[in-house]
């Protein structure tokens, strides 16, 4: 596909790297050269100086042959205006996309998409605290994948020394535990693997669970885990993001307090959240924690603009205490060192933005068979969760699991049909309008077609 991505910023980039990784034509334009330069070496783009939201600087970067455009600009206006412009000057209405982030906008999605024709609207601080919400409403896990089918969710966690998981097998979780759950992802060191029923789990590996809500809960019950929400949860940093977060915890009964170092932004968190205590200060500072109670938190949320003080706070509160961390990081380029700290969970909000730009490019590619309606980068990117609705041209229908055969290091995990989640046996079927969820890894897989052996 031919893709315009307007903005050089880190989200823009972020973009980037993945569309030019699935060897998309992109062109990326800034209206500051010496950043178009400095931030894209070594990338295969195209680049063009000038301003997003001028017709002229559109067509000279060629809008008019362009399938995709992507606004991620500084401000949301910007991003909006360009959108409309780009649509109306393309001569086969590409589709757009507009980074927006203003909590005002927010509310009015709907409205913004129907009335100026834009096909996706993305706020990245609404989805990084979506995430950061799931994972203080299950402390247990470092990290949630939510699919477009009614309750189910992708669960990782990492098995302890103490765990009663360890040394047990996939083979028994299932039969011998009565578990309705699926493990379908491990990693152990740098590898990630796509186990069968023989697998044995052990100390050390990050494991992603896939079920009901209510079977993941009753399958960590049984194993000991903890599954009460947590109770309290100081948040550090009251931007966007920060906002965001506390205005969920909130609204799930969670007791919230936010440190901030910005007095205005403190006015702004007091006026505008009702139940919650603002703390004028640095977080960063140890002796602050302790003041404010790190020692009987249940949660923190390191929030700041500086991916090093959200890092280093959270390293020092779990230096004081044995407190459920997630921390925010917008860089990605040190991720599998930062994989290595101590830390409960990190969440990436550029690798949020950019896999929700991938799945949208991906369903406009490749629609034969099915449509792909989630799309999760796991592992590190060695792996990859994807949710597709099933369409009549599909060639897997209609055929019991165990007489089709399907590429190695790929497992189907979940078939949805008429609001029931199934975990799939070699006996069930895939049908016509059915909603499937796999994980596959070091597989070309862009339709559920493409998950069979030739």
């Amino acid at each position: 596909m031919k893709i315009i991505v307007v903005g050089c910023g880190k989200v823009g980039i972020a973009i980037v790297e993945q569309l030019v990784a699935e060897g998309h034509t992109v062109t990326v334009v800034d209206n500051n050269k010496e950043r178009l330069g400095a931030r894209l070496g070594g990338l295969d783009v195209l680049t063009y100086c000038g301003d997003g939201c001028s017709s002229a600087t559109l067509d000279g970067a060629g809008i008019k042959d362009t399938d995709l455009f992507i606004a991620a600009m500084d401000t949301d206006e910007t991003n909006l205006l360009s959108c409309v412009i780009a649509k109306k000057k393309s001569s086969n209405r590409c589709k757009t996309i507009a980074r927006v982030r203003n909590p005002i906008y927010s509310m009015e999605t709907n409205f913004l998409k129907q009335e100026l024709d834009i096909d996706i609207v993305v706020n990245p601080e609404l989805a990084t605290a979506d995430e950061f919400a799931r994972i203080f409403k299950f402390p247990y896990a470092t990290q949630i994948d939510t699919f477009y089918i009614q309750r189910a969710e992708l669960v990782h966690f990492k098995i302890k020394s103490d765990s009663k998981l360890k040394d047990v097998s996939l083979m028994d979780i299932r039969m011998k535990y009565n578990c309705k759950v699926l493990i379908c992802m491990v990693e152990r060191g740098d590898e990630v693997f796509i186990p069968d029923g023989h697998f044995v789990l052990k100390e050390g590996d990050m494991v992603g669970a896939m079920g009901n809500q209510k079977d993941i809960y009753s399958f960590f019950q049984k194993f000991g885990f903890a599954t009460k929400k947590a109770s309290n949860v100081i948040i550090v940093g009251g931007g966007k993001t920060g906002y965001y977060v506390a205005r969920n915890l909130i609204n799930s009964g969670i007791t919230v307090k936010i440190i901030e170092i910005d007095r205005k932004r403190c006015d702004f968190l007091s006026e505008n959240l009702e139940g919650i205590d603002v703390i004028c200060g640095d977080g960063t500072t140890k002796d602050l924690l302790i003041e404010e109670g790190i020692q009987n938190a249940a949660g923190l949320a390191a929030l700041t603009d500086i991916d090093e003080e959200n890092l280093l706070l959270s390293l020092n509160a779990k230096s004081i205490t044995d407190v459920k961390t997630a921390t925010k990081v917008s860089r990605t380029n040190f991720e599998d060192v930062i994989g290595k700290l101590n830390l409960d969970t990190i969440i990436f909000p550029n690798k949020i933005v950019s896999d929700r730009v991938l799945q949208f490019v991906r369903s406009l590619q490749y629609t034969l068979g099915s449509n792909i309606e989630s799309f999760r980068r796991l592992g590190g990117g060695k792996a990859e969760a994807l949710g597709f609705k099933v369409t009549d041209q599909s060639n897997i229908t209609g055929k019991a699991l165990m007489d089709i055969k399907i590429k190695k290091n790929v497992l189907i995990c979940l078939i949805s049909r008429n609001g029931k989640n199934i975990i799939p046996s070699g006996s069930d079927t895939i049908e016509v309008d059915d909603r499937v969820v796999i994980v596959h890894s070091n597989a070309d897989i862009k339709n559920i077609d493409d998950i069979l052996e030739n």
